[in-house]
Protein backbone atom coordinates (compact mmCIF):
# COMPACT_ATOMS: atom_id res chain seq x y z
CA UNK A 1 0.00 0.00 0.00
CA UNK A 2 1.02 3.78 -0.65
CA UNK A 3 0.76 5.95 2.22
CA UNK A 4 0.66 9.67 2.70
CA UNK A 5 1.27 11.17 6.06
CA UNK A 6 0.78 14.32 7.25
CA UNK A 7 2.01 15.27 11.16
CA UNK A 8 0.66 18.13 12.85
CA UNK A 9 1.62 19.56 16.49
CA UNK A 10 4.50 18.86 19.02
CA UNK A 11 7.61 17.50 18.56
CA UNK A 12 6.14 14.32 20.42
CA UNK A 13 3.81 14.05 17.47
CA UNK A 14 6.76 14.20 14.91
CA UNK A 15 7.96 11.17 16.76
CA UNK A 16 5.10 9.22 16.41
CA UNK A 17 4.72 10.08 13.10
CA UNK A 18 8.11 8.70 12.12
CA UNK A 19 7.83 5.39 14.30
CA UNK A 20 4.63 4.80 12.13
CA UNK A 21 6.56 5.66 9.31
CA UNK A 22 9.24 3.31 10.15
CA UNK A 23 6.38 0.48 11.06
CA UNK A 24 4.87 0.97 7.47
CA UNK A 25 8.08 0.62 5.57
CA UNK A 26 9.36 -2.14 7.65
CA UNK A 27 5.83 -3.86 6.74
CA UNK A 28 6.66 -3.33 2.86
CA UNK A 29 4.33 -0.48 2.39
CA UNK A 30 5.45 2.94 0.25
CA UNK A 31 5.01 6.30 1.66
CA UNK A 32 4.85 9.16 -0.76
CA UNK A 33 4.18 13.00 -1.04
CA UNK A 34 1.39 13.15 -2.95
CA UNK A 35 -2.24 12.43 -1.60
CA UNK A 36 -3.06 12.02 -4.38
CA UNK A 37 -1.38 8.88 -5.25
CA UNK A 38 -1.60 7.10 -2.31
CA UNK A 39 -4.26 4.71 -0.85
CA UNK A 40 -3.63 5.27 2.47
CA UNK A 41 -3.98 9.02 3.78
CA UNK A 42 -3.32 9.58 7.64
CA UNK A 43 -3.08 12.45 9.50
CA UNK A 44 -1.42 12.79 12.91
CA UNK A 45 -3.57 15.08 14.40
CA UNK A 46 -3.34 17.22 17.55
CA UNK A 47 -5.97 18.43 20.07
CA UNK A 48 -4.40 20.23 22.59
CA UNK A 49 -5.90 23.42 22.38
CA UNK A 50 -8.50 24.78 19.86
CA UNK A 51 -6.87 26.57 17.59
CA UNK A 52 -5.06 23.11 16.95
CA UNK A 53 -8.15 21.23 16.80
CA UNK A 54 -9.27 23.75 14.24
CA UNK A 55 -6.47 23.03 11.89
CA UNK A 56 -6.67 18.99 12.82
CA UNK A 57 -9.98 19.18 11.43
CA UNK A 58 -9.44 21.57 8.84
CA UNK A 59 -6.70 19.03 7.22
CA UNK A 60 -8.99 16.10 7.48
CA UNK A 61 -11.79 17.88 6.04
CA UNK A 62 -9.58 18.75 3.09
CA UNK A 63 -8.62 15.47 2.64
CA UNK A 64 -12.27 13.86 3.02
CA UNK A 65 -13.05 15.92 -0.14
CA UNK A 66 -10.58 14.82 -2.47
CA UNK A 67 -10.84 11.45 -1.95
CA UNK A 68 -11.18 9.24 -4.34
CA UNK A 69 -12.84 5.32 -4.87
CA UNK A 70 -9.86 3.17 -3.08
CA UNK A 71 -8.30 5.35 -0.83
CA UNK A 72 -8.89 5.23 2.96
CA UNK A 73 -8.44 7.94 4.90
CA UNK A 74 -7.08 7.40 9.00
CA UNK A 75 -7.09 10.02 11.51
CA UNK A 76 -4.05 9.44 13.86
CA UNK A 77 -2.87 11.32 16.96
CA UNK A 78 -4.49 13.55 19.63
CA UNK A 79 -7.78 14.37 18.66
CA UNK A 80 -8.69 10.60 17.55
CA UNK A 81 -7.59 9.39 21.05
CA UNK A 82 -9.64 11.97 22.75
CA UNK A 83 -12.81 11.99 20.47
CA UNK A 84 -12.60 8.33 18.88
CA UNK A 85 -15.90 7.86 17.43
CA UNK A 86 -17.29 11.33 18.21
CA UNK A 87 -14.60 12.72 14.88
CA UNK A 88 -16.03 9.91 12.90
CA UNK A 89 -19.68 11.42 13.33
CA UNK A 90 -17.59 14.63 11.91
CA UNK A 91 -16.01 13.26 9.52
CA UNK A 92 -17.77 10.52 7.86
CA UNK A 93 -15.57 9.69 5.06
CA UNK A 94 -13.19 8.63 7.92
CA UNK A 95 -11.90 4.71 7.52
CA UNK A 96 -9.79 4.67 10.38
CA UNK A 97 -9.30 6.11 13.84
CA UNK A 98 -5.93 5.15 15.92
CA UNK A 99 -5.12 6.88 19.11
CA UNK A 100 -1.60 8.41 20.88
CA UNK A 101 -1.73 5.24 23.05
CA UNK A 102 -2.17 2.70 19.74
CA UNK A 103 0.10 4.33 17.10
CA UNK A 104 2.12 1.17 17.13
CA UNK A 105 -0.54 -0.32 15.58
CA UNK A 106 -0.76 1.58 12.35
CA UNK A 107 0.10 -1.68 10.46
CA UNK A 108 -2.79 -3.88 11.65
CA UNK A 109 -5.42 -0.79 10.81
CA UNK A 110 -4.03 -0.65 7.38
CA UNK A 111 -4.50 -4.38 6.88
CA UNK A 112 -7.80 -4.12 8.34
CA UNK A 113 -8.47 -1.27 6.01
CA UNK A 114 -7.35 -3.65 2.97
CA UNK A 115 -10.12 -6.25 3.88
CA UNK A 116 -12.35 -3.61 3.85
CA UNK A 117 -12.86 -3.25 7.61
CA UNK A 118 -13.29 0.81 9.46
CA UNK A 119 -11.49 0.36 12.31
CA UNK A 120 -11.25 2.45 15.38
CA UNK A 121 -8.22 1.88 17.60
CA UNK A 122 -8.20 4.11 20.82
CA UNK A 123 -7.83 3.78 24.49
CA UNK A 124 -5.23 2.08 25.89
CA UNK A 125 -3.51 -0.90 23.92
CA UNK A 126 -4.85 -4.74 24.43
CA UNK A 127 -0.56 -5.36 24.67
CA UNK A 128 1.93 -3.07 26.03
CA UNK A 129 4.13 -1.67 22.82
CA UNK A 130 7.67 -2.91 22.94
CA UNK A 131 9.88 -0.49 24.70
CA UNK A 132 12.47 -1.04 21.79
CA UNK A 133 10.80 0.56 19.36
CA UNK A 134 12.49 3.73 18.20
CA UNK A 135 11.40 6.50 19.43
CA UNK A 136 13.19 9.60 17.76
CA UNK A 137 12.76 11.83 14.61
CA UNK A 138 15.83 12.87 12.91
CA UNK A 139 15.64 16.10 11.33
CA UNK A 140 18.81 17.22 9.34
CA UNK A 141 21.90 17.27 11.92
CA UNK A 142 19.20 17.50 14.84
CA UNK A 143 16.59 14.93 16.26
CA UNK A 144 14.23 14.43 18.78
CA UNK A 145 14.86 11.84 21.02
CA UNK A 146 10.89 10.84 23.12
CA UNK A 147 12.36 9.37 26.68
CA UNK A 148 9.02 9.15 28.09
CA UNK A 149 5.12 9.27 27.10
CA UNK A 150 1.83 10.43 28.64
CA UNK A 151 2.35 13.26 31.96
CA UNK A 152 1.04 12.95 35.60
CA UNK A 153 1.29 16.45 36.21
CA UNK A 154 -2.32 17.82 37.61
CA UNK A 155 -2.63 20.73 35.74
CA UNK A 156 -6.21 22.64 35.99
CA UNK A 157 -6.19 23.48 32.19
CA UNK A 158 -4.53 20.87 30.72
CA UNK A 159 -5.99 18.01 28.39
CA UNK A 160 -2.83 16.00 28.08
CA UNK A 161 -3.67 13.57 30.87
CA UNK A 162 -6.57 12.92 29.06
CA UNK A 163 -5.20 12.32 25.62
CA UNK A 164 -2.08 10.81 26.91
CA UNK A 165 -2.53 8.90 30.00
CA UNK A 166 -0.27 8.94 33.03
CA UNK A 167 3.77 9.10 32.14
CA UNK A 168 5.32 6.20 31.01
CA UNK A 169 9.09 5.89 31.17
CA UNK A 170 10.89 4.88 28.81
CA UNK A 171 13.65 1.84 29.80
CA UNK A 172 17.18 4.06 30.09
CA UNK A 173 19.38 1.58 27.98
CA UNK A 174 16.21 1.89 24.92
CA UNK A 175 16.81 5.42 24.91
CA UNK A 176 20.85 4.95 24.95
CA UNK A 177 20.10 2.75 22.20
CA UNK A 178 18.40 5.42 20.03
CA UNK A 179 21.14 8.22 20.76
CA UNK A 180 23.90 5.81 19.70
CA UNK A 181 21.89 5.04 16.01
CA UNK A 182 21.40 8.98 15.92
CA UNK A 183 24.79 9.73 16.14
CA UNK A 184 25.99 7.03 13.62
CA UNK A 185 24.00 8.60 10.78
CA UNK A 186 25.61 11.84 11.19
CA UNK A 187 22.89 13.66 13.96
CA UNK A 188 24.68 16.44 16.16
CA UNK A 189 21.86 17.82 18.51
CA UNK A 190 19.57 15.44 20.49
CA UNK A 191 16.64 17.20 21.41
CA UNK A 192 15.04 14.86 24.47
CA UNK A 193 11.65 15.58 25.33
CA UNK A 194 8.51 14.12 26.76
CA UNK A 195 5.29 15.58 28.37
CA UNK A 196 7.87 16.69 30.79
CA UNK A 197 11.33 14.96 30.84
CA UNK A 198 12.30 16.10 34.64
CA UNK A 199 9.33 13.48 35.22
CA UNK A 200 11.28 10.81 33.81
CA UNK A 201 11.71 7.59 36.24
CA UNK A 202 9.10 8.80 38.42
CA UNK A 203 6.67 6.22 37.59
CA UNK A 204 8.92 3.72 38.49
CA UNK A 205 9.34 5.25 42.18
CA UNK A 206 12.83 6.52 40.69
CA UNK A 207 13.59 10.19 41.87
CA UNK A 208 16.18 12.47 40.28
CA UNK A 209 16.61 9.86 37.23
CA UNK A 210 17.07 12.55 34.64
CA UNK A 211 20.59 13.27 35.29
CA UNK A 212 21.76 10.01 35.36
CA UNK A 213 20.00 8.96 32.07
CA UNK A 214 22.18 12.10 30.71
CA UNK A 215 25.34 11.05 32.05
CA UNK A 216 24.67 7.29 30.42
CA UNK A 217 23.88 8.76 26.77
CA UNK A 218 26.84 11.27 26.97
CA UNK A 219 29.01 7.85 28.02
CA UNK A 220 27.28 6.29 24.98
CA UNK A 221 27.74 8.56 22.96
CA UNK A 222 30.84 11.08 24.01
CA UNK A 223 31.07 12.59 20.04
CA UNK A 224 27.95 14.05 20.47
CA UNK A 225 28.07 17.87 20.23
CA UNK A 226 24.85 18.86 21.78
CA UNK A 227 22.30 17.27 23.80
CA UNK A 228 19.31 19.47 24.72
CA UNK A 229 16.45 19.30 27.27
CA UNK A 230 13.10 20.41 26.66
CA UNK A 231 9.96 20.91 28.81
CA UNK A 232 11.16 20.85 32.39
CA UNK A 233 8.65 21.06 35.17
CA UNK A 234 9.98 23.69 37.61
CA UNK A 235 9.76 21.85 40.84
CA UNK A 236 11.37 18.93 39.34
CA UNK A 237 14.63 20.75 38.68
CA UNK A 238 17.12 19.68 41.34
CA UNK A 239 20.47 20.65 42.20
CA UNK A 240 21.30 17.47 40.91
CA UNK A 241 20.17 18.38 37.20
CA UNK A 242 22.10 22.02 37.24
CA UNK A 243 25.39 20.20 38.39
CA UNK A 244 25.13 17.51 35.88
CA UNK A 245 24.44 20.47 32.84
CA UNK A 246 26.99 22.56 34.13
CA UNK A 247 29.55 19.76 34.35
CA UNK A 248 29.20 17.88 31.47
CA UNK A 249 30.10 20.39 28.06
CA UNK A 250 28.44 18.69 25.77
CA UNK A 251 24.78 19.52 27.51
CA UNK A 252 23.57 23.09 25.88
CA UNK A 253 23.32 25.29 28.58
CA UNK A 254 19.66 25.97 27.79
CA UNK A 255 16.44 24.82 29.93
CA UNK A 256 13.09 25.69 28.43
CA UNK A 257 10.77 25.23 31.49
CA UNK A 258 7.09 26.30 30.95
CA UNK A 259 6.15 28.46 34.01
CA UNK A 260 2.54 29.22 33.06
CA UNK A 261 1.76 31.81 35.41
CA UNK A 262 3.53 34.42 38.34
CA UNK A 263 0.83 35.46 40.53
CA UNK A 264 0.55 32.76 43.38
CA UNK A 265 -3.42 32.78 43.46
CA UNK A 266 -3.71 32.14 39.32
CA UNK A 267 -1.21 29.05 39.87
CA UNK A 268 -3.73 28.03 42.59
CA UNK A 269 -6.32 27.89 39.94
CA UNK A 270 -4.23 26.41 37.86
CA UNK A 271 -2.95 23.36 40.48
CA UNK A 272 0.65 24.50 39.41
CA UNK A 273 3.35 25.32 42.09
CA UNK A 274 2.70 28.44 43.71
CA UNK A 275 5.67 29.85 45.46
CA UNK A 276 7.21 32.52 42.91
CA UNK A 277 9.28 33.36 44.98
CA UNK A 278 11.33 29.48 45.32
CA UNK A 279 11.03 29.94 40.67
CA UNK A 280 12.84 32.88 41.41
CA UNK A 281 15.27 30.98 43.47
CA UNK A 282 15.92 27.93 40.70
CA UNK A 283 16.67 30.73 38.20
CA UNK A 284 19.11 32.06 40.35
CA UNK A 285 21.30 28.49 40.96
CA UNK A 286 20.70 28.32 37.16
CA UNK A 287 22.64 31.59 36.33
CA UNK A 288 25.13 31.10 38.92
CA UNK A 289 25.70 27.37 37.98
CA UNK A 290 25.73 28.65 34.29
CA UNK A 291 25.97 32.39 34.03
CA UNK A 292 25.62 32.34 30.05
CA UNK A 293 22.33 29.94 30.11
CA UNK A 294 19.46 30.42 27.82
CA UNK A 295 16.29 30.58 29.52
CA UNK A 296 12.97 29.65 27.72
CA UNK A 297 9.26 29.43 29.18
CA UNK A 298 5.42 29.82 28.66
CA UNK A 299 2.68 31.66 30.05
CA UNK A 300 -0.44 31.20 29.62
CA UNK A 301 -2.86 34.42 30.03
CA UNK A 302 -6.21 35.42 30.26
CA UNK A 303 -6.74 32.24 33.01
CA UNK A 304 -10.07 31.99 34.36
CA UNK A 305 -10.26 34.44 37.37
CA UNK A 306 -6.84 36.42 36.17
CA UNK A 307 -7.76 39.72 37.15
CA UNK A 308 -5.81 43.15 35.84
CA UNK A 309 -3.29 42.75 39.31
CA UNK A 310 -2.51 39.03 38.82
CA UNK A 311 -2.11 39.84 34.89
CA UNK A 312 0.44 42.72 36.12
CA UNK A 313 2.22 40.76 38.54
CA UNK A 314 3.26 38.03 35.24
CA UNK A 315 4.51 41.53 33.54
CA UNK A 316 6.33 42.35 36.21
CA UNK A 317 7.99 38.90 37.10
CA UNK A 318 8.75 38.84 33.19
CA UNK A 319 10.50 41.81 32.99
CA UNK A 320 12.51 41.11 36.53
CA UNK A 321 13.78 37.50 35.17
CA UNK A 322 14.39 38.96 31.61
CA UNK A 323 14.09 35.23 30.06
CA UNK A 324 16.00 34.92 26.73
CA UNK A 325 12.19 33.30 25.30
CA UNK A 326 9.25 33.35 25.77
CA UNK A 327 5.82 31.49 24.58
CA UNK A 328 2.93 33.35 25.13
CA UNK A 329 -0.68 31.56 24.78
CA UNK A 330 -4.41 32.71 25.27
CA UNK A 331 -5.77 30.58 27.17
CA UNK A 332 -8.19 27.84 25.49
CA UNK A 333 -11.21 26.50 27.55
CA UNK A 334 -10.43 22.50 27.25
CA UNK A 335 -13.13 20.10 27.21
CA UNK A 336 -13.33 17.51 30.22
CA UNK A 337 -10.70 19.80 32.03
CA UNK A 338 -10.76 21.31 35.49
CA UNK A 339 -10.80 24.88 34.86
CA UNK A 340 -13.42 24.80 32.14
CA UNK A 341 -15.76 24.68 34.74
CA UNK A 342 -14.29 27.43 36.58
CA UNK A 343 -16.06 31.01 37.26
CA UNK A 344 -15.09 34.07 36.11
CA UNK A 345 -13.70 32.99 32.17
CA UNK A 346 -12.30 35.86 30.77
CA UNK A 347 -13.50 38.08 27.74
CA UNK A 348 -11.68 37.18 24.62
CA UNK A 349 -10.96 40.65 23.72
CA UNK A 350 -9.67 40.97 27.28
CA UNK A 351 -7.22 37.77 26.39
CA UNK A 352 -5.87 39.00 22.84
CA UNK A 353 -5.32 42.59 24.85
CA UNK A 354 -3.26 40.66 27.52
CA UNK A 355 -1.52 38.47 24.91
CA UNK A 356 -0.16 41.42 22.82
CA UNK A 357 0.91 43.36 26.13
CA UNK A 358 3.17 40.59 27.22
CA UNK A 359 4.46 39.94 23.57
CA UNK A 360 5.76 43.42 23.31
CA UNK A 361 7.17 43.45 26.84
CA UNK A 362 9.36 40.11 26.22
CA UNK A 363 10.52 41.48 22.66
CA UNK A 364 12.36 44.37 24.22
CA UNK A 365 13.52 41.97 26.86
CA UNK A 366 14.65 39.58 23.85
CA UNK A 367 16.21 42.31 21.74
CA UNK A 368 18.22 43.13 24.92
CA UNK A 369 19.43 39.88 25.67
CA UNK A 370 20.74 39.43 21.68
CA UNK A 371 22.37 42.15 22.23
CA UNK A 372 24.28 40.98 25.06
CA UNK A 373 25.45 38.39 22.56
CA UNK A 374 27.19 40.60 20.24
CA UNK A 375 30.77 40.01 20.16
CA UNK A 376 30.88 36.63 21.55
CA UNK A 377 31.81 33.72 19.58
CA UNK A 378 29.57 30.90 19.51
CA UNK A 379 29.35 27.49 17.89
CA UNK A 380 26.42 27.51 14.69
CA UNK A 381 24.79 24.31 13.26
CA UNK A 382 24.25 25.43 10.09
CA UNK A 383 20.63 24.44 8.96
CA UNK A 384 20.54 25.77 5.08
CA UNK A 385 22.15 28.70 2.74
CA UNK A 386 21.13 30.59 -0.35
CA UNK A 387 21.95 34.08 -2.00
CA UNK A 388 25.04 34.05 0.28
CA UNK A 389 23.68 33.84 3.49
CA UNK A 390 23.90 31.03 6.01
CA UNK A 391 21.44 30.03 8.66
CA UNK A 392 21.92 27.97 11.34
CA UNK A 393 21.04 28.13 15.30
CA UNK A 394 23.18 29.01 18.31
CA UNK A 395 22.91 26.45 21.61
CA UNK A 396 20.24 29.07 22.80
CA UNK A 397 17.89 28.66 19.97
CA UNK A 398 15.65 25.18 19.95
CA UNK A 399 14.60 24.32 16.37
CA UNK A 400 11.24 25.70 15.33
CA UNK A 401 10.60 28.17 18.21
CA UNK A 402 13.06 30.22 18.90
CA UNK A 403 15.91 32.49 16.94
CA UNK A 404 18.36 31.97 13.94
CA UNK A 405 21.98 32.55 13.49
CA UNK A 406 22.20 34.57 9.62
CA UNK A 407 25.95 34.14 8.75
CA UNK A 408 27.46 35.93 5.39
CA UNK A 409 28.53 33.12 2.88
CA UNK A 410 27.59 29.87 2.08
CA UNK A 411 28.28 26.82 4.12
CA UNK A 412 27.69 23.08 4.31
CA UNK A 413 24.27 22.33 5.90
CA UNK A 414 24.89 20.22 9.00
CA UNK A 415 28.44 22.27 9.99
CA UNK A 416 29.24 23.20 13.20
CA UNK A 417 30.97 26.49 12.67
CA UNK A 418 32.22 29.02 15.15
CA UNK A 419 30.57 32.31 14.62
CA UNK A 420 31.37 35.77 15.53
CA UNK A 421 28.42 37.75 16.51
CA UNK A 422 28.20 41.20 14.83
CA UNK A 423 24.46 42.31 15.34
CA UNK A 424 21.23 41.58 16.88
CA UNK A 425 17.42 41.54 15.90
CA UNK A 426 14.46 40.98 18.56
CA UNK A 427 14.71 37.29 17.54
CA UNK A 428 17.67 36.44 15.33
CA UNK A 429 21.43 36.99 15.39
CA UNK A 430 23.95 37.87 12.87
CA UNK A 431 27.40 37.21 12.68
CA UNK A 432 30.22 36.11 10.50
CA UNK A 433 32.68 33.52 10.38
CA UNK A 434 36.87 34.05 10.67
CA UNK A 435 37.39 34.10 7.29
CA UNK A 436 34.43 36.36 6.93
CA UNK A 437 35.66 38.85 8.98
Amino acid sequence: MRYYLLTLGCPKNVVDSEGMDRLLRQAGHAPVDDPAAAQVLIVNTCGFIDIAKRESLEALRELAEAKRPGQFLVAAGCLSQRYGWKLARQIPQLDGIIGTRRWTEIVELVERLARGERAVMVGDPPVRPLDSLPRFAAQGASAYLKIADGCSAPCAFCAIPLIKGPARSRPAEAIVEDARQLVAQGVKEIILIAQDTTAYGRDRGERDALPRLIEAILAAVPELPWLRLMYAYPQHVTPRLIETMARHPQVCHYLDMPLQHAHPDTLRRMNRPHDVDRVRRLIADLRQAMPDIALRTAFIVGYPGETEEEFQALLDFVEEMAFDRVGVFIYSREEGTRAAELPHQIAEEVKRERYERLMELQQGISLARNRAQVGRTLDVLIEGYGDGLSVGRSYRDAPEIDGLVLIEGELPVGAMVPVRISGSMEYDLIGMTADSE
